[in-house]
C-alpha cells in the first residue's frame, strides 16, 4: 500500500521538470493521475517549453511504475479546456482527491509589457483556474498544493528591474499565490479541505538550466553557460548546494497530498536550502 494509495491527483505542467517528478512518484505510491500540460513555446519565455514528446515520456514513466496517467495538452489559462480535463480524469477514476498547480514560467529579460501578462497569467491565474476546475470535486481530506517560489519571495530577486517586466510578473504571481493559499485555507478549512504552497530555491530543471537564468547570475559574461554560473548558485543558499533536485520538492508534496498532513493548512513550505532565512534573517512575513 503506497501513501496515496487510491487516490486520483490533477497535476499541471505534468509533461517534464516537477510536474513529471510528481507524477511519477505519486504514481508510484498508489495514486491515478491526471495531468495536463501546454506542449508548446511561449513567445515571450527565452526557454524552450515542454514537447508532445515529453508528455508521451511522462506517460511511460507513470506506467513503468504500474500506475495509469490520462493526460491532456491544455493551456492553464484556458479554463475551458482545463475545466474539461479535470472531468474527464473525474468521469473516469471516478473521484479527486488531490491537486497540485505545478505549471509554470519565467520569462526574464524582456521588457516586452506582454512577458508581464504571460508570467502573470500562467503563474498565478492559471493557479486560480486550476484549483476553480477542481474544487467542485473535492471532499473532505481533499488536499490542494500551489507551487510558489523562494526567488518571489525575497525583494530585489526576481522582481530586480535588470530582469524586465516578465520577472516582475513572475514575482507578482509567486507572492499572491502565498496570499492566496493563506486566505483560501481559511475558507475550505471547515470543509476539511487543506490548502498550502511549496515554494523551492533552484530546482534542477530546465527552466534553471537555460541560458536566459545563467545570465541572472552571471551578467558580466556575455553567454554564461552552466559551468559559468554554478559557483554562483549557490548564493540562494545557506546550505551551500546549487539546487535542490525535483525529488525533494516531490517529497513535501507528497507529504501536503498524503493523509500524513491532514492537520496541515495554510502552509508556505520552503525547499530553499535555507535560502529565504539567509536572506531574511528578521522573523518571516511568509
Amino acid at each position: 500500500m503506497g501513501r496515496l494509495q487510491d487516490k486520483v491527483v490533477f497535476v499541471t505542467g505534468v509533461a517534464r521538470g516537477q510536474g513529471r517528478t510528481h507524477a511519477v512518484r505519486l504514481a508510484r505510491e498508489g495514486a491515478k493521475v491526471v495531468g495536463v500540460d501546454l506542449c508548446d513555446n511561449i513567445k515571450t519565455n527565452a526557454y524552450p517549453l515542454a514537447t508532445p514528446e515529453d508528455l508521451a515520456e511522462t506517460t511511460r514513466l507513470v506506467e513503468k511504475e504500474g500506475g495509469t496517467l490520462i493526460s491532456t495538452v491544455a493551456d492553464v489559462r484556458d479554463r475551458q479546456s482545463l475545466f474539461a480535463a479535470v472531468q474527464r480524469g473525474v468521469e473516469e477514476f471516478g473521484r479527486l482527491d488531490g491537486v497540485v498547480a505545478q505549471a509554470g514560467i519565467c520569462p526574464l529579460g524582456s521588457d516586452d509589457p506582454q512577458a508581464f501578462m504571460d508570467a502573470f497569467t500562467v503563474d498565478f491565474v492559471g493557479v486560480v483556474n486550476t484549483v476553480e476546475a477542481c474544487l467542485p470535486h473535492l471532499a473532505e481530506g481533499g488536499s490542494i498544493v500551489a507551487t510558489g517560489s523562494l526567488a518571489a519571495l525575497l525583494p530585489g530577486a526576481t522582481d530586480n528591474p535588470t530582469n524586465g517586466t516578465g520577472g516582475l510578473g513572475y514575482s507578482l504571481a509567486k507572492r499572491t499565490i502565498a496570499s492566496f493559499v493563506n486566505d483560501l485555507s481559511i475558507v475550505l478549512g471547515p470543509k476539511k479541505i487543506r490548502v498550502n504552497a511549496v515554494h523551492p530555491t533552484n530546482c534542477n530543471t530546465d527552466m534553471l538550466n537555460s541560458e536566459i537564468m545563467y545570465r541572472q547570475f552571471r551578467p558580466d559574461i556575455e553567454s554564461p553557460t552552466l559551468e559559468d554560473a554554478l559557483p554562483v548558485f549557490p548564493v540562494m543558499s545557506v546550505m551551500n548546494v546549487p539546487y535542490v533536485e525535483p525529488e525533494d520538492v516531490t517529497d513535501t508534496v507528497l507529504f501536503l497530498l498524503s493523509d500524513e498532513s491532514r492537520f496541515v493548512t495554510g502552509m508556505q513550505m520552503r525547499v530553499d536550502a535555507g535560502g529565504y532565512v539567509r536572506n531574511r534573517p528578521a522573523t518571516p512575513a511568509f
